[in-house]
């Protein structure tokens, strides 16, 4: 397993695949690179994918300190000058889309083109799930938990013909304190104030029907970075990526083919 380490010392798991131009492609909260499994090979006709395990996670360290996503974005960096690579396309979804914005905010000479997927700006400003799905996801029943959370990701239609295994339900060998360093992160991301200051070209990609990311924060996201592009996919929950694979990935690169 190759590590790149990041400022403070904690190793940072990564994984780069494929050859040609690198897309790096960031997890959700509590998700090692498996998240990527299903679709990263999507990419490979004309990309190398670079995924990397968040602090806390897979393979990379995990200590019990304090995370947020722009230390996320460090890392991140951390990764790219293991690799010595100076510019690359980011593409992250969920949590992962929060940590996208810091790093192209705060590090815009390394993000060539920015994708953003089923996420929020955060903060005051971001739309918050609503309380029904957080009572559902605190469920004391784990399996009733998890029920929920896959209901949140896919359609029944696509659950009833894809038993699983899953690898969106987060990295099930992430220990407790790293989980709720996690939530914490992503709980206290706030990158409204940030926003305005992407300069690289930006997608930002929505399930019209995601309720865990409520899709109004995609026209939230668009409307503060400039020059961004919208595009919703109707009938698609949070894991759209996954699920809507065949739609989600083409429109993913033809927008980075075509980003200047």
């Amino acid at each position: 397993m190759t590590h790149a380490t990041a400022p403070d010392g904690t190793r940072i798991a990564y994984q780069l695949r494929g050859e040609g131009a690198p897309l790096v492609l960031l997890a959700g909260q509590a998700n090692d690179h498996h998240w990527w499994d299903a679709v990263r090979a999507d990419f490979h006709p004309a990309r190398a994918t670079l995924t990397l395990d968040h602090r806390g996670t897979g393979g990379s360290d995990k200590p019990d300190t304090p995370y947020s996503t722009e230390q996320f974005a460090r890392d991140v960096v951390a990764v790219l000058d293991d690799l010595g690579i100076d510019r690359a396309d980011v593409y992250g979804t969920s949590m992962g889309g929060r940590v996208a914005q810091q790093l192209a905010a705060r590090h815009p000479h390394r993000v060539r083109a920015l994708v953003l997927g089923c996420t929020s700006p955060g903060g005051p400003h971001g739309v918050e799930r609503g309380a029904d799905v957080r009572r559902a996801l605190a469920q004391p029943d784990p399996e009733a938990a998890r029920q929920a959370l896959l209901e949140l990701m896919y359609t029944p239609r696509w659950l009833d013909s894809h038993p699983g295994p899953h690898h969106t339900l987060g990295d099930p060998a992430m220990p407790v304190h790293a989980r709720r360093r996690h939530l914490a992160a992503s709980s206290r991301h706030d990158a409204w104030d940030l926003l305005p200051a992407i300069g690289a070209p930006t997608l930002v990609v929505h399930g019209a029907d995601d309720r865990l990311s409520p899709a109004a924060n995609a026209p939230l996201l668009a409307a503060r970075i400039p020059g961004a592009r919208l595009h919703l996919l109707p009938g698609a929950r949070h894991a759209y990526f996954e699920e809507f694979r065949t739609t989600a990935s083409p429109l993913v690169l033809d927008f980075l083919t075509s980003a200047q």
